[in-house]
């Protein structure tokens, strides 16, 4: 359905506005929509009264069938000369509940009276009314949730304050956790390199290859230059090359100096004006202490500007542990030249006797202070015999020396008597008993006698000799061997006798030569006996001395040894003619 007006006046006006609302309300437009659209039209209404001229409005309505529509409103301009070719206006607004439609009602009569006309907007302002209501009441619930979100703000702001101080103390403490974390690495870091450091230079005893290892630990990571200052033996300061004032105050005081043009702030280090040697660079004077006895002083220069005060505490920690392995080292060095002028000295020179042939080889641990208690002699006694004798004492160091030493002459003076080598073991096995009761040794002895071709042995918890036939055979002689010297046992320890013919050779020797830690002794006696038989009997009888290196050859393959060698070869010359070897029973035939 549609609906017609002519507007030329501002009455025209009124009653299409007026009856614009009442058909809307009709329809059911809710009143916001309706002062919507009364307002929109009267705004339009009035530009076209202003204007002038004659505008046509038009209303169509929603049809009676439909549960909802729209109801449209144009304004357009009558077609004559005032209209000035002004766009029709429009508006559409939605009428929910159409269902059937309304009887018309009258036009209203709204003549040129003020009053009449006046009444009739105010009728038709109704809707205005009703919004303005509403409006003051969403304008009160809008002052209050204006007050309701002040408060959420002001909550959010204080929250967003406290999360902010929060985030800052919590950045502080993943900062504070971090330095923590890198310091502890770095302590790690100086702890490792100071264990490391530490069994670098205490693995050697050798005072030259600890002062090589240094500047190799030191360069390029703490230091640019190591240069170490040692003292001579004599305690004498004094070289002719010169050393900054600063190492040489290290050497008089015992406290680290620091030598530059600024301060070094290092704890526990005397700051000092820069050396005149190299005014450049700074210098850190660390003084090598051991027992309290100055050695010398450890000079430094940093690989950058200046060091870390906790880096110059471990380099001075540093300087103390290569202090105390520089002080071992020289004090070893002088106990193995104590101890080898005492080996040397108590070295036999080996015997002259026709028809018998010695050898003997002595090589020291690699191990230690290279001496301990393995000894070898031979020497004749009043009778013509001439005695051979191997021994171990148990232990390394000067104590065993000394003691083997007093064995050794304990067991001369004893063949002065006379007597057999199980006489003789059996006496030196009281001597050692009653001389020192924590102490042992084990001994093995051989007799020659002369114009006799025999050899009498006895051994006391030694390793077993060794003979080697003319023919190439060798047998292991161990029978019924007795205790160590000097186990708290009464013992008598027997005598054994085999015959020797031309060719043949004895062969002593201790555990050093054939015991390995992981293999046990059997197998080395059994590659001792291998090497042994596979000599040419005129080898042996051309260079024995020769023969004797060449059999310790690959018995010794290895380079490390954890105890003393001895070795001595005892020959019978192949022109000195005699019987067959003949072995007694109960010696072990190994080849």
């Amino acid at each position: 359905m549609t609906r017609t007006w002519q507007i030329s006046t501002a009455t025209d006006a009124v009653r299409a506005r007026i009856a614009t609302a009442r058909t809307a309300a009709a329809y059911g437009v809710p009143p916001l929509e309706r002062t919507r659209l009364s307002t929109a039209l009267g705004t339009h209404l009035r530009h076209c009264v202003a204007k002038g001229g004659t505008w046509t409005v038009t209303l169509q309505v929603p049809e009676a069938d439909v549960d909802a529509g729209t109801l449209r409103i144009t304004v357009a301009p009558v077609h004559d000369p005032q209209g000035g070719g002004e766009p029709a206006w429009r508006m559409s607004v939605l009428c929910p509940g159409a269902g059937v439609s309304p009887e018309p009602e009258p036009e209203p009569e709204v003549g040129d009276d003020a009053a009449a006309l006046a009444e009739a907007l105010l009728g038709a302002d109704e809707d205005t009314a009703v919004v303005l209501e509403r409006l003051a009441e969403q304008e009160d619930l809008v002052a209050f949730h204006r007050e309701e979100l002040h408060q959420t703000n002001q909550g959010v702001l204080a929250l967003h304050a406290d999360l902010d101080t929060a985030w800052r103390a919590q950045r502080e403490a993943f900062a504070a956790e971090r330095a923590a974390r890198t310091e502890a690495e770095e302590a790690r870091r100086r702890l490792r390199f100071l264990a490391d450091a530490s069994t670098l230079l205490t693995t050697s005893l050798n005072h030259e290859e600890i002062l090589r290892r240094l500047p190799g630990l030191l360069v390029p990571r703490y230091a640019d230059r190591v240069d170490v200052w040692l003292f001579d033996h004599e305690g004498d300061r004094h070289r002719p090359t010169p050393h900054p004032a600063a190492a040489v105050l290290a050497a008089r005081t015992g406290r680290p100096q620091y030598a530059a043009d600024h301060p070094g702030d290092l704890p526990g280090v005397d700051d000092q004006p820069p050396s005149a040697l190299d005014p450049g660079r700074p210098l850190l004077c660390v003084p090598l202490l051991a027992r309290r006895t100055p050695l010398g002083v450890l000079t430094l220069t940093p690989p950058g500007a200046r060091w870390d005060p906790d880096d110059a505490v471990m380099l001075i920690e540093l300087a103390r542990r290569a202090s105390v392995a520089l002080d071992n080292a020289r004090r070893f060095e002088h106990n193995r030249d104590i101890a080898e002028t005492l080996q040397r000295a108590l070295l036999t020179d080996l015997p002259t006797t026709p028809g018998l042939r010695l050898a003997a080889r002595y090589m020291p641990a690699t191990h230690g202070l290279n001496i301990g208690g393995d000894w070898y002699d031979a020497f004749r006694q009043p009778d013509g015999s001439l005695i051979t004798v191997i021994g171990d004492v148990t232990g390394h160091g000067l104590h065993a020396a000394v003691m083997m030493s007093q064995l050794r002459t304990a067991l001369r003076a004893y063949a002065v008597d006379g007597g057999s080598p199980g006489r003789l073991l059996t006496r030196l096995h009281v001597f050692l008993h009653h001389l020192q009761p924590d102490l042992f040794a084990t001994a093995v002895i051989a007799r020659f006698s002369p114009d006799d071709p025999t050899v009498t042995w006895a051994a006391a918890g030694h390793p077993p000799p060794v003979l080697r036939l003319p023919d190439g055979r060798v047998h292991v002689l161990d029978a019924k061997p007795g205790a160590m010297l000097g186990i708290p046992l009464r013992q008598e320890i027997e005598d054994h006798t085999v015959r020797l013919s031309p060719g043949a050779t004895l062969a002593l020797y201790t555990d050093g030569l054939v015991e390995r830690r992981a293999l046990g002794i059997d197998p080395g006696i059994d590659r001792l006996a291998t090497a042994l038989g596979a000599f040419d009997p005129a080898e042996l009888d051309a260079d024995l001395d020769g023969s004797a290196d060449r059999l310790l050859g690959p018995l010794l393959s290895d380079s490390e040894r954890d105890d003393d060698v001895c070795l001595l070869l005892c020959h019978i010359d192949s022109a000195a003619g005699g019987e067959p070897d003949r072995i007694p029973a109960g010696v072990d035939h190994l080849r």
